[in-house]
């Protein structure tokens, strides 16, 4: 299970962000931030809270009790940099069917390094 610190940090990637944007919406140092995410600064509860909503998550998924998070599931929001969800929908549908099943396979084979990690 990851930490707190790794969630942030993955989330913020997700989003494409810089920590210096995250650490201005909540109202602290960019160095600040940097210390929850690398660990070297206790989070605080009210932080977890603000990122929660930040990221329309939930706080138990921030704090471990809660893995269904499903990323940015608004399709016109970007997913990963400039890619939407709807950009990734659509060109899997113009995959044919063995790509598909390809596809889904090499998800599966990704899903099982990570848990082995």
């Amino acid at each position: 299970m990851k930490e707190l610190r790794e969630l942030i940090r993955d989330l913020r990637d997700d989003h494409d962000l810089k920590q210096k944007t995250v650490a201005a919406h909540l109202g602290i140092s960019q160095q600040t931030y940097s210390n929850y995410e690398n660990g070297r600064r206790e989070i605080p509860i009210w932080v977890v809270v603000a990122l929660a909503k930040y990221y329309k998550v939930s706080t138990d998924y921030l704090l471990g009790t809660d893995s269904s998070y499903l990323g940015n599931t608004n399709l016109k929001n970007h997913y990963l940099a400039n890619v939407t969800m709807h950009d990734i929908m659509y060109d899997i549908q113009t995959l044919k069917g063995s790509s598909r099943k390809d596809l889904v396979r090499y998800i599966q084979y990704l899903k099982y390094l990570q848990r082995t990690q």
